[in-house]
């Protein structure tokens, strides 16, 4: 019978053992998200040293700083900024700098996705410690802080000329590269952003948004990066697309009084837009952007008057037939 209890005794040792052994990974797995998701956090109460971040949120490429104090008895030591990326338990070094004579301090390094960060000193410890001797050097870390790094976005902006029919494209990179990310193309219109086209980036970051030009309007464009595990959301103006149609013109030499009280190096006269509309216009590839300064054409079926610098810089001459945004 004691035989059989010293058994089941070892069995459970055993079992204990083997709990053990199982449940450590999962602790240091938990003890890494928490360092890597961490957002606020105060030193610890022993730490002898502080920091502060400038800024949580920074645009890519751009530099995250921080400042902190130390025991001005450490003026001369170094103190090291260290950086994991977020999902990583793995520190980086990625800036150093000496304690002032007041015990203060200041670092900087350029970051191009989220992550957090820490300051680290080695200190000599003036009194033993479970873990140092008297004279010995410690190690002494704060808290890890969540840094969000804004991705970029690199698009061109600029004016398309939508004829009535066909596809549009609005092409561009999202910084850092990587593939699979996902970009949205927007358009204002009656006061809100609407989704027109959606990509993914390739190996290099590059999109081309494709999407259907509306039939009638002058609308601004951008594109939207909602944010990812890697880096924080981010828009960039990607210009305006102007609907053009079909419209008779003549041109006049604008030279007296306009109906408007004002002259517009590029003018046109309209007989019912209002004063200071702006108005793109098309003719055998060139374009030009006029604005309303001056009622006209009363001729019937023509709808514009282009004024002699508006009619010079599309190589405009007589009467014809142009595309106009309005």
């Amino acid at each position: 019978m004691r035989r059989r209890r010293t058994l089941q005794g070892v069995r459970l040792a055993h079992a204990a053992v083997g709990v053990t052994v199982i449940a450590a990974p999962a602790s240091a797995a938990a003890l890494a998200e928490a360092a890597t998701t961490q957002t606020t956090a105060a030193p610890s109460s022993d730490s002898p040293i502080s920091a502060k971040l400038r800024a949580r949120r920074i645009v890519y490429d751009k530099d995250v700083v921080v400042s902190g104090r130390a025991p001005a008895s450490e003026a001369g030591q170094s103190v090291t900024l260290q950086y994991a990326p977020r999902g990583s338990s793995t520190w980086q070094s990625i800036a150093s700098s000496a304690v002032h004579a007041d015990g203060g301090f200041r670092l900087a390094a350029a970051l191009r996705r989220s992550g957090v960060v820490r300051v680290t000193g080695s200190w000599q410890t003036p009194q033993p410690t479970a873990t140092a001797a008297s004279g010995d050097t410690a190690t002494t870390a704060t808290a890890p802080e969540l840094v969000t790094v804004a991705a970029a976005l690199r698009v061109r902006q600029r004016t398309l000329d939508s004829f009535g029919s066909g596809s549009e494209h609005v092409r561009g990179r999202l910084l850092p590269e990587a593939p699979g990310r996902r970009v949205r193309l927007q358009i204002l219109r009656s006061g809100r952003w609407r989704t027109v086209a959606r990509a993914t980036t390739s190996r290099r970051g590059r999109f081309d948004l494709v999407f259907s030009a509306p039939a009638t309007g002058n609308d601004r464009l951008r594109v939207v990066f909602a944010g990812d595990g890697v880096n924080g959301a981010t828009r960039h103006w990607a210009g305006t697309v102007a609907a053009l149609t079909p419209s008779l013109a003549s041109w006049y030499q604008d030279g007296g009084n306009t109906a408007c009280g004002f002259h517009a190096y590029y003018g046109v006269a309209n007989r019912s837009l209002p004063c200071g509309t702006h108005v793109t216009f098309s003719y055998h590839g060139r374009t030009v952007t006029a604005t309303v300064d001056d009622r006209g054409p009363f001729v019937a079926g023509r709808e514009w008057d282009l004024n002699q610098n508006t009619a010079g810089a599309l190589g405009f001459g007589g009467v014809d037939t142009v595309w106009a945004s309005a």
